[in-house]
């Protein structure tokens, strides 16, 4: 889902629009709240002076002096109309006698609405008319001497509501005008604040393009990181940019590490080529510089082989590359990758002790398993004291997934070391030189490919004692195909491989 919605590609564009509709959509809800208002507040006023007149139209009906107690109505004292070009109208009803009196201006063909409410508005001849029925009325008139014979009245008032309308959209029109200034007047103040607000935003956009791969730090105003907003931005970016460059340094020393080891024996093999040119030689000094040659380039394609199964490993952890993989069983890989190894192991009279729980079945390349369990296993056999041994486990781990652990009892790593072992070209051991093998490339290629796996692998040692390195990798999904044996009781498989 996008913040903005489509054809809406800038935010102050956004902004703008959105402060111009919600300040329109406000003025126009005031607008008709006002003339709803006064438009009641009227028609209230207007209900009470009908109602007032009505009451005085009640107070004109007299009793008359016949014995029957008959009534008569009073005209002369009739209150004038509010809008004399729209007269008031008025009708009077009693409940025995029927019509007793109305207005002269009473239209004929009117007919009263059936159950009309107590107040009601209609329309006559293209006028608004608001009507009032009054019904129950007692007759007011208590004169001494006249025979009193209680009576009611019902009345309905008519009244025009021109007068009202009129008002309402003076009103109206006041309220509009008056909105329209506010708005004229708080959409560019909103402008300026919405233009001043992104300033800072502006100025964050324009220290970042500074940064280049001699100046990777970021350096802003204070103002802008004590903008609430930003903050978390501009701490993004800055955890970005330490890992560029962290990533540029790494590839900047793995370029000058790759061609340092590259030029070793690139050298010595020129070097050798050159002397076997330099003057005659015998058939044997050419067979003997040939075999030296042929060694150094056998190393070189090793150190090549090497760097290419590092890229690899890092582009797949990158999702660069795609593979389509099956399921197979970790045990499994291990036995093979400690059968691999034997002969390094008998040289060095070193056991290998390795214990499962069964096959762990997990979507993999059983080469990369291998490969790192072999780099795992050489590293081990290597620190060990002769005569020494490793030990190799497989279990399952806290996450559902599998747990596989190497540890020697060898000389160890020094703290100092170990947040360094997983780097390109870095040997924890000085004395490890070409000379003796290895070029720093293992254990990267190692962590590389675990983590391209989803895992993780970490290093726990102590000097003179030995090192513990503990692969975690993840439950892998579609694993069903293989049978998982849990045992519950007992203790695991111990298979004592080499001795």
């Amino acid at each position: 889902m996008t913040v903005l919605g489509r054809g809406h590609n800038s935010i102050k564009g956004w902004l703008i629009t959105i402060v111009v509709l919600s300040q329109t959509l406000l003025a126009v809800g005031l607008i008709l709240t006002g003339i709803l208002y006064t438009q009641r507040l009227a028609l209230s006023t207007l209900d009470n002076h009908i109602q007032a007149h009505a009451m005085s139209v009640a107070a004109l009906v007299r009793y008359t002096e016949a014995e029957d107690g008959s009534l008569y109505f009073d005209d002369s004292l009739v209150p004038p109309s509010v809008d004399p070009s729209h007269p008031d109208w008025y009708a009077v009803w009693t409940e025995k006698a029927g019509l007793l009196t109305r207005s002269a201006n009473w239209p004929p063909a009117f007919e009263m609405p059936p159950n009309s409410p107590d107040h009601w508005s209609f329309k006559w001849d293209n006028i608004g008319y608001r009507g009032l029925r009054l019904s129950r009325v007692p007759v007011l008139d208590r004169e001494e001497g006249n025979t009193f014979h209680p009576r009611t009245l019902t009345i309905v008032y008519v009244s025009p509501t021109a007068r009202l309308d009129q008002q309402v959209k003076q009103s109206g029109f006041y309220i509009a005008l008056s909105s329209l200034l506010l708005l004229a007047v708080t959409i560019p103040l909103a402008l300026w604040g919405i233009r001043r607000g992104l300033s800072p935003l502006r100025e964050l956009a324009e220290r970042a393009a500074l940064v280049s791969t001699e100046a990777w730090e970021l350096r802003l105003p204070e103002e802008i990181q004590q903008v609430k907003e930003l903050r978390p931005l501009t701490e993004s970016m800055k955890t970005m940019l330490d890992r560029l460059r962290h990533s540029f340094d790494q590839q900047r020393e793995f370029l000058g590490n790759s061609a340092h080891e590259l030029k070793t024996p690139v050298a010595v093999l020129k070097s050798t080529l050159q002397s076997l040119l330099h003057r005659p030689r015998t058939l044997e000094e050419y067979r003997a510089g040939i075999e030296h040659s042929l060694e150094d380039l056998e190393r070189l394609e090793e150190l090549l082989q090497w760097i290419m199964r590092l890229a690899r490993a890092e582009q797949w952890a990158r999702g660069a590359l795609r593979r389509d993989l099956e399921v197979i069983d970790i045990s499994a890989t291990c036995e093979d990758a400690i059968e691999r190894i034997r002969a390094l192991a008998e040289s060095r009279k070193t056991t290998v002790h390795f214990s499962k729980i069964g096959p762990v079945p997990f979507r993999a390349d059983p080469e990369d398993l291998q490969l790192v369990w072999i780099n795992l296993l050489e590293n081990a056999v290597r620190y060990s004291p002769e005569g020494g041994s490793v030990e190799v486990s497989v279990s399952w781990g806290n996450n559902g997934g599998a747990q596989i652990i190497f540890e020697d009892h060898g000389a160890g790593i020094d703290a100092a070391q170990i947040p360094h072992i997983f780097e390109r070209f870095y040997r924890a051991d000085p004395s490890r030189n070409r000379a003796t093998g290895g070029f720093g490339l293992g254990l990267a290629i190692v962590k590389a490919l675990v983590e391209a796996y989803g895992g993780m692998i970490t290093a726990e040692s102590t000097p003179g004692e030995g090192t513990r390195m503990t692969v975690v990798l993840p439950a892998s999904p579609g694993t069903d195909s293989l049978e998982i044996i849990h045992q519950t009781a007992g203790s695991p498989n111990h298979v004592q491989l080499i001795s």
